[in-house]
């Protein structure tokens, strides 16, 4: 028979230890705010290792999700989580600045997600978002968006192409809404059934410039430097856990996707490790200065995906789908008239305060939030496409400069 293979990825050194039971330290671990984890218990130490099948069980869903999991296990464990690590969200500006030079940690397990299965699944996303889905292959990955007929942005998710299933992440906001629309597409005989496995999961990101080596540290280096999107199946002693590449709010850093049951013991162990835990308001700071536009903000019924900066999202030559007749549209005769910026402000200003150029409304504001230094203040914002960064502009009377940011694309315009 052949040898055990790892499920994703190159063949399995078999002589190289997979697991680590060391790298947790036996002595409390501390952080700030003077708050302590209680140590690992010497009984049960965590292992990692790549979920593994012989040539012959191939044919079977290794894929973990959807987890069978209890959702008030889920939020008991949660509730639990919170009320230890209340106090390592103190400060906000320590763990934007780990996020820009050192390793950050984000609890997602708000986002949404959903897992769309049966034998059509593949044709089916094709058609309802704008990513090349029939172009991938298990384990790879991608951005993809949720647009109306008119192009319209609804949301940006991020995809995992799994055996039997494809997942999202998707904003909270959306997550029925994008379930509801998808099920509306679904025709009688059409093999697809959407799932919500939100309350059965946890999702946390790993960002930073050191997150490559905390990877490494865990002996998970085997997807480090993968493309974008690239995903691999482990399990943390029995539990399944999923890693993909890419952060949510950047194309480097780590996802993770794994059950209730392990999520403490995860999460302790990434902390241990050096990464900086990030509060809800440190993680909005962060998603503006990374410029990820986000639902009810900059992604409305106002603007459509190309003003929205979502170009590297948009796969142009994959055949009709919702939405393309008015993307190619705009394309063809160059109709995007505005587009989302980052901006420099001067002091504090309120989303939908009118953009100024020269006493005449160009724009409006959609975000805003205190930057990465005390007195620093940034924003997004859309402005009509004749206004640059050379101009100065007002939004009320706050003086701003319209700068770019990371996530954003127009390559395609």
């Amino acid at each position: 028979m052949e040898a055990p293979r790892s499920y994703c990825g190159p063949p399995v050194d078999l002589s190289r230890p997979r697991g680590f039971s060391s790298f947790l330290s036996t002595r409390n671990y501390r952080l700030g705010g003077g708050s302590k984890w209680p140590p690992p218990s010497r009984s049960t130490p965590l292992t990692w290792r790549p979920l593994r099948c012989a040539a012959s069980a191939l044919p079977l869903d290794v894929s973990p999700p959807p987890i069978d999991g209890d959702p008030e296990l889920k939020m008991a464990e949660g509730a639990a989580l919170e009320r230890s690590t209340a106090e390592t969200f103190g400060d906000d500006n320590a763990a934007i600045d780990a996020a820009f030079n050192g390793v950050a940690i984000m609890d997602l397990s708000h986002f949404g997600r959903l897992r769309v299965t049966g034998e059509d699944r593949v044709h089916f996303l094709h058609n309802q978002s704008t990513a090349n889905f029939e172009c991938l292959t298990e384990g790879e990955g991608c951005d993809t968006v949720f647009v109306t007929a008119t192009a319209r942005t609804i949301d940006i998710a991020y995809a995992w192409v799994m055996k039997n299933a494809i997942l999202f992440l998707v904003s909270p906001s959306t997550s029925n809404s994008i379930a509801e629309m998808l099920n509306k597409y679904i025709f009688y005989a059409d093999k697809v059934e959407v799932h919500d496995i939100t309350q059965q999961t946890c999702f946390f990101a790993l960002i930073g410039p050191k997150s490559n080596q905390v990877m490494e540290a865990l002996n998970l280096g085997d997807i480090v430097g993968q493309p974008y999107g690239t995903h691999r199946h482990y399990n943390v002693n029995g539990a399944p856990l999923t890693i993909g590449i890419g952060s949510i709010l950047s194309r480097d850093g780590f996802s993770f996707m794994l059950s209730p049951a392990s999520f403490r013991s995860v999460w302790r162990s990434l902390l241990s490790h050096g990464a900086i835990p990030m509060g809800a308001d440190a993680w909005e700071r962060l998603r503006v200065l990374k410029g990820r536009p986000a639902p009810g903000k900059e992604l409305t019924k106002d603007y459509n995906v190309l003003e929205a900066g979502l170009s590297m999202a948009v796969h142009l030559d994959k055949g009709c789908y919702k939405g393309q007749e008015t993307i190619s549209r705009l394309i063809t005769y160059n109709g995007v008239k505005q587009r989302l910026w980052g901006i420099k402000l001067s002091g504090q200003a309120a989303p939908g305060t009118s953009i100024m150029l020269d006493g005449k409304k160009v724009g409006v504001l959609t975000s805003y939030v205190l930057g990465r230094r005390d007195g620093d203040h940034v924003g997004l914002g859309y402005a009509k496409r004749h206004v640059s960064q050379a101009d100065e502009v007002f939004i009320g009377d706050v003086k701003g400069t319209l700068v770019d940011v990371p996530f954003l694309s127009y390559t395609k315009l």
